[in-house]
């Protein structure tokens, strides 16, 4: 999985070897300027340029990985 974040206040999560946009995650007031994930890929922390930063759990991974 991969996550970008954007001009746009959101932040994208990717598929990576379908290249498919699994989910947009929408919080943030400003632009996300940072963005990483927990070792296990988990959790994700994303600050942005409202002086914010956001913990999101991520669950997809687990419903990708059955199909």
């Amino acid at each position: 999985m991969l996550a970008t974040g954007s001009f746009d206040k959101t932040v994208k999560l990717w598929d990576m070897k379908s290249g498919q946009e699994l989910a947009t995650l929408i919080g943030h007031e400003e632009s996300i300027a940072t963005l990483a994930f927990s070792p296990d890929g988990r959790i994700l922390a994303t600050g942005s340029r409202d002086y914010t930063i956001k913990i999101w759990t991520i669950k997809i991974w687990n419903v990708e990985r059955r199909r």
